[in-house]
């Protein structure tokens, strides 16, 4: 069942993206590929093969080779690998025939960008300047970078927020090595774009999953997921009153192969689903009366656990619709391919 879970969204994607053609006898490299995002639009992109038969080939950059394997067990003779540091990407390393870059290494964790703040902020820095810098020599078709809807900082209203905002990041904050390296990461994105005419378009993602995502996840809504699964109850460690949108995997996967194709240089774009926005506190109880009404919500607040600060961000998705993308799937659909996935 869980895998059944993780192929039909595989499958759909190819059956209804309606770009495909244009990505035919196309090269990707592809960062962060055993990521959950990362792990999704190499399937993706190979499902586009099977059905279509494309002829798109992938060099996936990872760090862990044995971790590639598992991930990509059934697909692993179909990918070239590159086990390298992001610091490495280079035409010596990679060659010099790529088509389409999407940059998706990051850290996702709020645990591990308080406990390694410098290790974050090197990772995004140097790793993104490493993929513009090869951009930059090898004349690659176009760039994707994986920012987050965290680089917008905090936001106290419901106001609908277009690319141009800007909320607060107090740089001073351990936690802001991960906000603060995202905007200095898309600076970078329209820095080459402006001075060597690099096609590289930044997607501000919001927080995003689906089937694919592991078990032990601490995000919210692995965490939520999982209580439902293990019928305890949600326990909520801040007040919730933080609002954000979502997004589906492969809802994430085709827009980001919309701003490759036909996005614009130098631009950053929204990517959610604009039907989705909700607090912390109301999705908690939401996935508690959809899933398992016989579990409560537990609000307990505890300090210093990293948690980034309460904001609001509802997030304006016209930009991307123009470009004729649309997500498919909504948030109860998110969680019940979510929790079907988790539960086998």
């Amino acid at each position: 069942m869980k895998k059944q879970i993780l192929i039909e969204d595989i499958q759909q994607f190819a059956e209804h993206f309606e770009l495909a053609e244009q990505l035919r006898g196309k090269t990707f490299l592809i960062t962060g590929a055993t990521g959950l995002i990362g792990s999704v639009m190499v399937k993706c992109l190979l499902e586009l093969n099977r059905q279509k038969q494309l002829g798109i080939k992938i060099i996936a950059v990872v760090r862990n080779i044995e971790k590639a394997h598992q991930v990509f067990a059934d697909e692993y003779a179909q990918i070239a690998f590159r086990q390298l540091e992001l610091s490495e990407i280079a035409p010596a390393t990679i060659g010099d025939s790529i088509d389409y870059i999407i940059h998706l290494a990051s850290p996702t964790a709020s645990k591990y960008f308080v406990e390694h703040p410098v290790e974050t902020l090197q990772t995004a820095i140097e790793g993104t300047t490493a993929v513009l810098e090869y951009a930059t020599h090898t004349q690659v078709g176009g760039v994707v970078y994986a920012s987050s809807l965290e680089s917008y900082g905090s936001n106290q209203t419901d106001e609908w927020l277009d690319e141009s905002f800007q909320g607060y990041v107090n740089p001073m904050e351990v936690r802001s090595s991960y906000n603060m390296g995202k905007r200095v990461c898309e600076c970078l994105c329209h820095s080459y774009a402006e001075e060597f005419d690099v096609r590289v378009m930044v997607a501000r993602l919001t927080q995003t999953f689906g089937a694919g995502v592991e078990y032990n996840d601490g995000r919210v809504f692995a965490q939520f997921a999982r209580k439902v699964i293990e019928g305890k109850d949600i326990e909520l460690h801040t007040a919730g009153t933080t609002c954000r949108m979502y997004c589906y995997t492969t809802d994430a996967v085709s827009a980001m192969l919309y701003l490759l194709l036909r996005g614009n240089k130098g631009e950053a774009y929204n990517i959610a689903n604009k039907n989705s926005y909700i607090s912390i506190r109301d999705m908690a109880w939401l996935v508690r009366d959809e899933f398992n009404p016989k579990i409560n919500v537990v609000i307990s607040p505890k300090e210093n656990q990293g948690y980034a600060p309460e904001t609001k961000l509802r997030l304006n998705t016209d930009k991307v619709e123009a470009l004729g993308w649309k997500p498919q799937v909504e948030l109860n659909e998110m969680f019940e391919r979510l929790i079907a996935y988790l539960y086998d």
